[in-house]
């Protein structure tokens, strides 16, 4: 099958080519139009489907707009204020609206003889919103989706100096690959010190979101917000208790590897002990690595990775750049973080990130690349519904990506030594990601099952499960104070909760994919495109298997990956 980056902005026939999203008055008609048609025949209901779509891709476009801009400058208040408009005046408009369409389409007899395997997943999903709509939650998520977004302005105006100089905490951590272990140190405090000045201000949002989280559940029937979100999220295909065999399967199999990989960076540095301010280091005498000097650098040299990779996928990215839908570099008022943001009707996404000149900026590159070209794939279903494919199979695409470009990352490493530098680097980091994520997860799964914690306890609850998670061959003496306020920095607890587990399921899928790669890359590219296409139109299992992959969260499976990226590590070393 050909595919083309000549990405086409998708034709209204619905909506007027020129209607933009003011104001809910203007909006309210097509609504209207769509509740009060009357449905007669399955040409019919297809057509009233199609409506439905092209209105649901407008606003949700226009949504998008709206929190990019945001997002790329902080401290413009118009911006912020068009965001929080629509979050309060036209969303809570929508939400009723959605919920009666939602309604019409089950009640309809002839939602019956529509494609029952195409629309399989997406009326699932349409029965699941009408199960967990109630018209009291709506101020409620208004009011969360607002203040969600303060997590941002709070990290965005974060800054240390360094030797004169000012930075953001993305371009200070730099320095925490400096040889220098004094100057390390002093940075990695500052960053810390700097993220306490901000701790109850953080600890504040997050209580009321918490608040406004449970609140939501109970209005909803659920015991607990978790409860709520495993529905929300559609988690159809695994269980919390899945979850708790995960961060078992971390404990069992992947602290072992961390253990050995940071006791080997200890003795690479000569040191006693090794403390947290020397993970990233290299010994004396070694550069760290400078991958690309400015975000234009990072766009071009990433467009010639992909292009060897597979053409396709470095046109997509050009596609981008031309459409000015990339914002790479970190500075003072930019939120913090990285996403690909999906543009339902443009088609081509948008990629906001941090860069500062490092390799977790290449991989992070890559990675939302890989989210740009799921965004491409499924640009041409037929309707917006069929493209909204489960979380983990998205961040399959990005975590395939990081490790598929490897062979090509010559483009960013001319000198052979720091390639394979950087390809060490790389995996040992596809290794020790999994207990922070077990981490982060658990957490949460306390947090909410608890809401009515109190800061202390949410506290010591926080170090109890991370030094579950820490390494015993790294010393966190005298840290405790910065340790206990970790979580802080984790965007996803304020933005998006319970969006954390993903990153594991689908690292498992990116190494399975990449086993298939290291065996024929053509095939392994094959399965890649192929599940992505499908978009949402099947389930999270069909969708793994259609990838040439086991959908398995089992302790057995997950060993069995991570002996294969230790082994492939190993042969990188010798």
């Amino acid at each position: 099958m050909s595919y083309s980056a000549d990405i086409k902005k998708l034709p209204r026939h619905f909506l007027p080519v020129d209607f933009a999203v003011k104001d809910w008055e203007s909006l309210e008609p097509f609504f209207k139009n769509l509740t009060e048609r009357t449905i007669a025949s399955r040409p019919g209901l297809e057509q009233w489907l199609k409506d439905s779509s092209e209105l649901e891709a407008a606003i949700s476009e226009d949504a998008c707009w709206r929190q990019i801009k945001m997002t790329c400058d902080t401290e413009n208040k118009e911006l912020e204020e068009a965001f929080n408009f629509f979050m309060m005046e036209i969303q809570p408009k929508v939400q009723p609206y959605a919920d009666f369409l939602n309604r019409k389409l089950v009640e309809c007899p002839l939602t019956k003889e529509l494609d029952q395997k195409k629309f399989f997943t997406y009326l699932r999903n349409v029965k699941k919103n009408i199960d967990l709509f109630r018209e009291v939650n709506i101020p409620i998520q208004a009011e969360m989706n607002v203040e969600a977004q303060h997590f941002g302005m709070i990290s965005g105006k974060m800054t240390v100096t360094v030797n004169g100089q000012e930075y953001t905490l993305q371009q200070a951590a730099k320095f925490l690959e400096d040889p220098d272990r004094k100057l390390r140190e002093e940075v990695y405090r500052k960053i810390a010190e700097r993220r306490l000045q901000d701790k109850e201000k953080l600890n504040d949002l997050y209580s009321s979101l918490l608040k406004k989280r449970h609140q939501i559940a109970s209005n909803t029937g659920f015991s607990n917000y978790r409860d709520f979100r495993f529905a929300e999220l559609g988690r159809f295909d695994y269980t919390k208790e899945d979850c708790y065999q995960f961060h078992e399967a971390v404990k069992l199999h992947v602290m072992p590897l961390v253990n050995q990989l940071y006791e080997e960076k200890r003795k690479k540095l000569g040191l006693d002990t090794l403390r947290p301010w020397d993970i990233d280091a290299e010994p004396d005498g070694i550069q760290p690595l400078r991958p690309f000097k400015t975000g234009e650098e990072l766009i071009e040299k990433t467009i010639r990775c992909f292009n060897e990779l597979k053409p396709f996928f470095g046109d997509c990215l050009k596609k981008m750049k031309s459409m000015g839908h990339l914002d790479l570099e970190s500075r003072k008022g930019k939120a913090p973080g990285g996403y690909n943001c999906p543009l339902a009707e443009t088609g081509a996404p948008f990629i906001f990130m941090n860069a500062a000149g490092q390799l977790d900026d290449v991989t992070t590159m890559v990675h939302e690349g890989g989210h740009a070209i799921h965004s491409f794939l499924t640009h041409d279903e037929e309707l917006n519904g069929f493209k909204e494919y489960p979380t983990e199979i998205a961040e399959v695409a990005s975590m395939s990506m990081e490790l598929f470009t490897m062979d090509h990352w010559k483009v960013f490493f001319e000198d052979d030594e720091e390639l394979l530098r950087a390809k060490e680097q790389q995996l040992e980091r596809v290794i020790t990601i999994f207990p922070w994520i077990a981490t982060i997860d658990k957490f949460q799964h306390w947090v909410y099952e608890n809401p009515q914690h109190n800061l202390e306890e949410r506290g010591d609850k926080w170090m109890s499960i991370l030094n579950e998670f820490s390494s015993a061959a790294v010393d966190f003496s005298g840290l405790d104070e910065y340790r206990r306020y970790g979580w802080q920095r984790q965007l996803h607890l304020f933005e998006v909760p319970f969006y954390y587990i993903e990153y594991g399921i689908a690292q498992l899928g990116a190494i399975g994919l990449w086993q298939q790669y290291k065996k024929g890359p053509d095939a392994a590219i094959n399965n890649y495109m192929t599940a992505l296409d499908l978009g949402g139109t099947r389930t999270l299992p069909e969708l793994f298997q259609s990838a040439g992959l086991r959908f398995d969260l089992s302790p057995v499976h997950i060993s069995g990956l991570m002996q294969f990226v230790k082994q492939e590590l190993d042969a990188f070393k010798k």
